[in-house]
């Protein structure tokens, strides 16, 4: 599967990520402020996390997205100032 790449643009936003489970432990945190392209989906910025973190690409295809306390598709394009969600898939009890 080939992965978006972020849109080449000089104009940027930033974005708040909030990390859990695989994602918080690849990255040693549990929130990043990113700056990003105008123009960017919540999958573009999902590419790039795992671009940065590759153990994280197993998870790619179960993870799901939520901006600004909302569920929501890969596809939503990113406003300045949004929260990012990346929720893999939890276990445990």
């Amino acid at each position: 599967m080939v992965s978006p790449s972020l849109p080449s643009s000089q104009a940027t936003i930033t974005v708040v990520v909030k990390l859990f489970a695989a994602y918080q432990e690849a990255y040693g945190q549990g929130e990043l402020n990113l700056t990003i392209p105008v123009g960017s989906t919540v999958a573009q910025l999902g590419s790039r996390l795992i671009a940065e973190q590759p153990e994280l690409e197993r998870w790619r295809d179960v993870t799901r997205f939520g901006v600004n306390l909302d569920f929501s598709a890969g596809d939503r394009v990113l406003q300045d100032g949004d929260e990012v969600v990346f929720i893999p898939p939890v276990s445990g009890g």
